[in-house]
């Protein structure tokens, strides 16, 4: 977490609607600064609060952009932007069938499946132990009993409902697991962060007859 000033861990004290009023503030910050411009992804992040996925001692930073630390192994919930600049490239829309390779605290797996609906299906894999059933726990607790979640490498995807038709690896990468790039549909797109040397990029791509090709 280098680069970034995590505050100090505390007691939770905001409220209810204090934490509805951030959220609302901060769906309009990530318009104004176009990191969001579907009503689904918006409608999402409106309604899944952030806060419940978060560790008590640091769940009244909910919305501020800093990572935070999570139970298991170099485990981090991700800003808040980081959501829509993931979900906005890949087109994540009602219907998709979505793998994400990286539950981590379940909120993004929890936005997702706000935005793909009833007709479409989540799938989340975690290889850490303890970061699964942190994730799990937060997802049960949250309602969202319909999120497939698999403890498993992520790197190997999860073949039985595949194939995808959209993909996103949360964790940076060297190159792209061949096993993901199979299970992704025709037309599909997966995203990820890239390091190549000492430079990481979010890489989209789109799988077609002849491969996955690079898009960004």
């Amino acid at each position: 977490m280098r680069g970034w000033i995590i505050p100090p861990p505390t007691e939770p004290i905001k409220t209810k609607e204090e934490f509805e009023a951030e959220r609302t503030a901060k769906v309009t910050w990530l318009i104004q600064h176009d990191f969001l411009k579907s009503d689904r992804i918006k409608n999402a992040l409106l309604k899944v609060p952030r806060e419940d996925f978060i560790p008590d001692n640091y769940r009244d930073y909910a919305y501020e952009e800093v990572p935070f630390p999570l139970p298991g192994e170099r485990a981090t919930i991700s800003c808040p932007h980081s959501y829509p600049l993931f979900y906005e490239p890949l087109g994540l829309d009602k219907g998709d069938k979505f793998l994400e390779v990286g539950l981590g605290s379940g909120y993004g797996a929890a936005v997702a499946r706000e935005v793909v609906g009833s007709e479409g299906l989540v799938v989340s894999v975690e290889i850490d132990p303890l970061t699964f059933e942190y994730g799990k726990g937060n997802l049960e607790r949250a309602g969202y009993d319909d999120i497939v979640l698999v403890n498993a490498d992520g790197g190997q995807g999860y073949k039985d409902l595949s194939p995808y038709d959209t993909i996103a690896i949360t964790a940076a990468c060297g190159s792209i697991p061949p096993p993901l790039i199979d299970q992704l549909k025709i037309g599909g797109r997966l995203i990820s962060p890239v390091v190549k040397g000492d430079v990481q990029d979010l890489v989209l791509y789109e799988k077609s007859e002849r491969g996955i090709q690079k898009l960004t």
